[in-house]
């Protein structure tokens, strides 16, 4: 139920420890903050939505003002994927499919916020996850020194469909 951070690499703190692990003394914390990801300690990820969220509506003024400057679309397209699309999109494929509705709506609502400034269309925060998910199971099944290789390629291809369909090494096929 609780986070355990290596004190003494982040921080120097003072007071009881409550464990060591390999000759560090852990904190028992709330919420820290690890390569950009928000991670608390009730597993949600309301903590990392709200963030990049308040993140993505301070770039989303800065796209209004651009468009009150008269700049064309494929510019502020150009911006908002780059500013605004990659704050949304970032470890989406980590938290997305445990993120709550009302977090997954507050996204989306700043994509739909951005589409009506700019006038262009763009994809929905789910497209944006169903296309990470497929790019990232299509990079771990053509690399065969990935861990999760076989996994993926049986889920892929299960062995009933690949045994279903005959593999022939002539040009005939033989009868039994």
């Amino acid at each position: 139920e609780y986070v355990c951070v290596k004190s003494g690499k982040f921080r120097k703190i003072s007071g009881e420890h409550r464990a060591t692990i390999d000759g560090f003394s852990m904190e028992i914390v709330k919420s820290t903050k690890f390569l950009g990801v928000h991670l608390a300690d009730n597993l949600t990820w309301s903590l990392i939505t709200s963030s990049i969220s308040k993140k993505a509506q301070q770039r989303l003024y800065f796209l209004k003002r651009l468009r009150k400057a008269h700049l064309p679309p494929p510019i502020l397209t150009t911006f908002y994927r780059g500013t605004i699309e990659s704050i949304l999109s970032s470890c989406i494929t980590a938290w997305f499919g445990n993120c709550t509705v009302p977090d997954r709506k507050t996204r989306q609502r700043i994509v739909r916020a951005a589409k009506k400034i700019i006038r262009v269309s763009f994809p929905s925060i789910m497209d944006i996850y169903t296309t990470r998910c497929i790019r990232k199971a299509n990079s771990i099944a053509d690399d065969h020194t990935h861990p999760s290789h076989t996994p993926l390629t049986y889920t892929l291809n299960p062995p009933a469909i690949r045994e279903a369909v005959p593999k022939h090494s002539g040009r005939h096929i033989q009868t039994v």
